[in-house]
């Protein structure tokens, strides 16, 4: 938060011990909290959603439903028929992804997807999980994957490096972007939250400018959620296309 003229806007990626003492004893943090409740939110709109079980559906089933056949969709459209084994692991991906993200527009809340140490946590069981995928299916056929088709082999000794660089970038592909779409916009939020509370206490004159810097603040609030909801998209999209690499190699 903004104190004086100075605006402390990376203050709100600080982690904090949670739960007091039991929290102390493990280090359990707010970003933890934030994961257990975005786990227990993905789970109750399920169970609630689904319960009636209507020809009908309300509001809750019709957003089960949706996110269930979309996420599936998803799956098959992008990996194949094998996509439908992969399909609960990539609903809890998007599911957890999606509310990491969101939680954070809100108050008092706090946004686990703008620290590194998570995604690339999550990027990294997603590169482990495909080349375990890609050697469980193919054996050490897999590595033919680092192996352009049709390229003389004499340029082999540079381009499998480059393949097998290329493969471990996806680790920088998947973290960085959505860490750094996250912190970035959360930012914004903050820097243009502190000029509404700076402006509007400088009197008659700076009305105005606050008042332009709230209407800035609440766009920016719309297109918050619409970069939260694409970048939950962007990381399953991804993970399916590496498992659709390890599925069929090409």
């Amino acid at each position: 938060m903004a104190s004086g003229s100075n605006i402390d806007a990376l203050g709100q990626f600080t982690l904090h011990r949670s739960l007091g003492a039991l929290g102390a004893s493990v280090n359990f943090t707010n970003a933890n909290t934030m994961m257990l409740v975005a786990g227990a939110l993905i789970l109750g709109t399920l169970y609630v959603g689904m319960r009636p079980k209507a020809m009908v559906p309300g509001r809750l089933q019709a957003l089960a439903e949706l996110s269930y056949e979309g996420v599936l969709g998803m799956c098959t459209d992008t990996i194949g028929h094998e996509g439908r084994k992969f399909f609960p692991f990539i609903f809890t991906l998007f599911g957890f992804v999606l509310l990491g993200n969101l939680l954070g527009v809100f108050p008092l809340f706090f946004t686990y997807t703008s620290h590194i140490a998570v995604t690339l946590a999550l990027a990294l069981f997603v590169v482990l999980l495909t080349t375990y995928v890609g050697l469980r299916m193919h054996g050490l056929h897999f590595f033919s994957y680092f192996v352009p088709q049709g390229v003389p082999k004499a340029l082999l000794p540079l381009l499998v490096p480059i393949e097998v660089l290329s493969y471990i970038s996806r680790l920088i592909s998947l973290s960085v972007r959505l860490f750094a779409n996250m912190m970035a916009g959360h930012v914004m939020l903050e820097v243009f939250g502190s000029f509404v509370v700076m402006l509007g206490g400088a009197g008659l004159l700076g009305l105005f400018p606050a008042g332009l810097s709230f209407a800035v603040n609440v766009a920016l609030i719309g297109f918050e959620v619409l970069v939260a909801v694409l970048q939950a998209y962007v990381f399953a999209v991804l993970t399916c296309i590496y498992l659709h690499d390890a599925v069929h190699l090409h």
